[in-house]
């Protein structure tokens, strides 16, 4: 069973959409404006948050930063708002999935049990960690180290390079990165990986120029190598 907190102004949406879930095994708290949201999420830590953008005291992109600064509880963010340019921008600011009004709960079920299985305690945390030269991945902490030194990721950023590591010394394609770390589908939105993979370079002390063990095989994507094995 998994702890839910939505933040959803609307009525009509928000209590047949907390039945629904409850219904389906969750327990789900509830808040109608960012700033309870926001104070629910720190005291009760929710295993997921369910956002919508359209909130009345303020917007759901500004109270995803603040919770981003604070915390790494996964994010959902379920709104009418479909542009493409949106989209990317609320990935990028830190949200694990985005859904798009009008859904069913079954829908919205589905996302939180996918988004559920990548974080601490899914399936990943059986998975071995995974060591590519100086690089170190540890699945089950979600820790990262590079020579003997901590690399501190954020969750989006852990999960590219936790994909890319089940596939060392493999080209893995924008589409399967999109389809598999963020679950959407692919088109314009594939920015978003570049932008990605642009902070993880920077955190591993290398750039698309000079790359270690990050390689873009250009119009492919992207695999993870070893610096012995790419020199």
């Amino acid at each position: 069973m998994a702890r839910l907190l939505l933040i959803e102004d609307d009525l009509t949406i928000r209590t047949p959409l907390v039945r629904a879930l409850r219904e389906r095994g969750h327990a789900v708290a509830a808040a109608s404006t960012a700033m309870t949201g926001l104070r629910d999420a720190l005291d009760d830590r929710p295993d997921l948050v369910v956002l919508d953008l359209g909130l009345p005291d303020l917007d759901g992109r500004e109270l995803l930063r603040m919770l981003r600064a604070v915390s790494a509880v996964p994010v959902i963010v379920a709104t009418a708002r479909d542009d493409e340019r949106e989209i990317v921008r609320v990935l990028d600011a830190g949200a694990d999935d985005y859904l798009v009004k009008p859904f069913t709960a079954a829908q919205l079920d589905a996302r939180v049990r996918a988004v559920l299985r990548r974080g601490p305690g899914g399936p990943a945390d059986e998975d071995p960690t995974v060591v590519v030269g100086g690089l170190r991945i540890d699945p089950r902490s979600r820790q990262v180290s590079l020579d003997g030194e901590p690399v501190e990721l954020t969750p989006r950023e852990f999960d590219l390079l936790r994909h890319l590591a089940t596939r060392v010394g493999e080209v893995v394609t924008k589409r399967e990165l999109l389809t598999e770390v963020w679950q959407i589908p692919y088109g314009g939105a594939d920015k978003t990986v570049d932008v990605h993979l642009s902070w993880l370079r920077r955190k591993l002390g290398e750039s698309a120029q000079q790359p270690r063990y990050l390689h873009t095989v250009r119009g492919v994507g992207v695999r993870l190598v070893s610096p012995e094995v790419a020199g």
